[in-house]
């Protein structure tokens, strides 16, 4: 793609499907010989024209409105044509086809399709936007929460890419120190000493630690948490799914075994989603289909956030619904690293009032999916199992590769620390350490990135954005 960098490109910018108005965009250099040559007449800058769409005999397509916006004031940093016309797609391909049948008369030649995020892709190289606010697009568009939208919106404004650009300058401050020590060793004034390089490296490393606790938030408002329930059969996990999601997802019956396959819903909480997965009661059983859907339940298992460990309190009473239960504790246990939260759920209390006022809070939490009581409660645990108490309002959205790029920083800063922290420290090791730590913040924002990095980000994006 970065190959044919500088190829004018178009695509209809809106989605598939049939709508009240539909856009076809170009970007390239110099589009006014084919604005004349497509529509008969040069536009006005950032002045929306109506005026017929015609086709080789000029004959109208359709009729909207054209838009023109010069280099260097528009998305991409190139001029930038918009056509507005109806939303159908069959005028739409025939717009399309128009302007490329224009262009290859000889008024823009070389013009191509859009690749998927091009048109970002060309704002990010061309200034208009860094790496992170470019992702934020696609964030935004893809929100699935209303604080995943604002959160978005947030980081295309630039929200996160001031705080990585502040650690950057803060780093670089202390690069200089280090390197000007490096530099002039005959000096009698200690460089290091005299400017608080260590009081300066501490408060980057608070800085950074500040950055990255947001951005662990932000990526949880982007990604969500999975959240698979386990337990024995007829426990109640698909009443639990159905009272957590407000609808009748999954079949519920008395007939022990009734999951057979994984039924997945996003809820969202206080604007994180959630994604919360029923699975096939855990037993032992002779029903091959039941056998593969038990299997199932064991992948999502390994694969959650965190798992909600479903018991029956009409049953405790049982000594063979009790050992049941305590296998598949020893095995989650085994299965499970130790970072992975499972939190105990006591279901049907409001058919075992006494057993639940024993069990609770102890080993975990009394609920009844059937009328909703300890529900709340479930949900306030779920948030603090995400480590969010609750969504500070400045929040920006954040990517999983943000968050390994932060903790790169974090680990740099750490190994210059140790090194600024000896009675004789290495100057050129540490130098190199901040080198590395500056690289990383770097690959955030997309000043240090290579171009298969750029590839894989923008591939991801819908064409026409």
């Amino acid at each position: 793609m970065l190959a044919r960098r500088h190829d004018p490109i178009i695509a209809i910018a809106t989605a598939a499907g049939r709508g009240a108005v539909g856009i076809v965009r170009l970007s390239g250099r110099d589009l006014g010989g084919f604005i004349q040559a497509l529509l008969g007449r040069p536009l006005q800058p950032r002045h929306a024209h109506y005026l017929p769409f015609a086709d080789a005999d000029g004959q109208p397509i359709d009729h909207g409105l054209a838009l023109h916006f010069p280099a260097p004031h528009s998305y991409t940093g190139e001029d930038v044509l918009e056509l507005q016309g109806h939303g159908g797609p069959v005028v739409l391909q025939l717009l399309l086809a128009r302007c490329l049948q224009v262009a290859a008369s000889g008024s823009l030649p070389g013009l191509r399709l859009a690749e998927p995020g091009e048109f970002t892709e060309r704002a990010f190289l061309n200034d208009k936007l860094d790496l992170a606010q470019a992702e934020a697009v696609a964030d935004l568009i893809d929100a699935t929460t209303s604080a995943a939208a604002r959160s978005a919106s947030r980081s295309l404004a630039g929200a996160f890419s001031q705080e990585i650009h502040g650690l950057s300058a803060a780093l670089i401050d202390l690069r200089m120190l280090v390197e000007a020590t490096l530099d002039f060793p005959e000096e009698e004034i200690d460089f290091l000493q005299k400017a608080d390089a260590w009081g300066q490296l501490s408060k980057l490393q608070q800085m950074l630690a500040t950055v990255l606790q947001h951005a662990r938030q932000g990526a949880l408002l982007r990604e969500g948490l999975k959240v698979v329930i386990a337990g024995q059969p007829n426990a109640g996990k698909s009443s639990l799914l159905n009272a957590l999601a407000g609808a009748e997802l999954a079949i519920v019956t008395p007939i022990a075994g009734t999951t057979r396959d994984k039924v997945q819903q996003t809820i969202q909480i206080e604007g994180v989603p959630l994604h919360v997965v029923d699975t096939a009661g855990l037993r032992e059983s002779d029903d091959e289909v039941e056998r593969i859907g038990i299997a199932r339940a064991w992948d999502e298992i390994a694969g959650a956030d965190a798992v909600l460990f479903l018991h029956d309190l009409t049953r405790l009473a049982s000594a063979e619904y009790a050992q049941a239960d305590a296998a598949i504790a020893a095995t989650l246990a085994q299965r499970l690293p130790p970072d992975i939260p499972v939190i105990d759920l006591w279901n049907k209390s409001d058919a075992n009032p006494e057993m639940a006022a024993q069990t609770a809070p102890e080993r975990g939490i009394a609920l009844s999916a059937r009328t909703g009581a300890g529900l709340d409660r479930l949900r306030r645990q779920l948030l603090q199992t995400a480590g969010v108490q609750s969504m500070p309002e400045g929040l920006y959205i954040a990517r999983e590769r943000h968050l390994q790029a932060l903790q790169m920083c974090d680990e740099y800063l750490q190994q210059a620390a140790a090194q600024l922290q000896q009675p004789d420290p290495a100057l050129d090791l540490l130098a190199e350490e901040l080198r590395l730590a500056h690289n990383a913040l770097g690959r955030i924002t997309g000043e240090f990135g290579a171009d298969d990095l750029l590839g894989v980000i923008f591939s991801r994006f819908c064409i026409g954005k």
